[in-house]
């Protein structure tokens, strides 16, 4: 299911300065160069719309600052309070280090985070657990490092906290929790801010399976070959983006 989320004040501010710089720089830019510029910009909208402490870097407090967040503290608090247990993907694994820290202090319980960095043997150690009864019932995973060759079936919810825009590299890892031995309904989630490129994007791909399916093979190069006024128009930030 596609979970809706509004950006903050913060964030929609953040977004546009993000917009504003964007536009005027591929403006005045062609080939490489500007499929750069926009490579660069469209990265920086995905963690302004994850939260404001992913785009700065700053290592600022994450509580209260991003829509996304706070609507994933309310999904983990109804799944935790039924006895459930998730599965939280994101692209970043530097973001998802912060989202490990905030999250365990937010919710008193530990949480497991697997990474590309992450030993083979530390890995086995945290899958084991996962799936022991009794065991962490939240687990943070990069998508990459997370998204084959796991049996995680102790999991019925699987989050995807920002989207890769690839669904073969999402299902892959929705398939974590859909393994051999998976006897529970999953409930499986993409969290998306309203009015902004993520919104958009995700109309396209469910809207045009050839496009998804060029991206299967090309990662998100495609969006940099847009014209200046379709690129204005996928990233423009609309007045529904910010809760009222």
């Amino acid at each position: 299911m596609r979970v809706d989320c509004n950006l903050s004040s913060e964030q929609a501010t953040l977004y546009q300065a993000v917009v504003d710089e964007m536009i005027e720089r591929a403006e005045d830019l062609d080939g490489i160069e500007r499929a750069g510029v926009v490579l660069a910009a469209l990265m920086k909208l995905k963690q302004v719309c994850n939260h404001p402490a992913h785009v700065l870097k700053d290592r600022s407090q994450l509580h209260g600052r991003s829509g996304k967040l706070t609507r994933l503290e309310e999904i983990l608090d109804e799944a935790l309070a039924q006895g459930d247990s998730a599965l939280i993907f994101t692209q970043f694994a530097e973001f998802g280090r912060q989202l490990r820290g905030y999250l365990q202090e937010r919710l008193g319980r530990e949480v497991l985070f697997l990474h590309g960095g992450t030993t083979r043997n530390a890995r086995d150690e945290m899958v084991t657990r996962f799936q022991s009864q009794g065991g962490p019932s939240v687990f943070v995973l990069s998508l990459k490092a997370g998204g084959t060759g796991l049996n995680l079936t102790a999991a019925n919810h699987v989050i995807h906290f920002d989207r890769w825009w690839n669904p073969a590299v999402e299902d892959q890892a929705t398939d974590r929790a859909f393994r051999i031995g998976q006897r529970k309904n999953v409930q499986v989630r993409k969290m998306m801010c309203v009015g902004t490129l993520e919104e958009r994007i995700d109309r396209l791909l469910a809207d045009k399976r050839d496009l998804a399916d060029r991206i299967v093979g090309t990662g998100e190069a495609w969006l940099t070959e847009l014209d200046t006024g379709q690129l204005r128009e996928l990233v423009a930030l609309s007045t529904d983006a910010v809760a009222a």
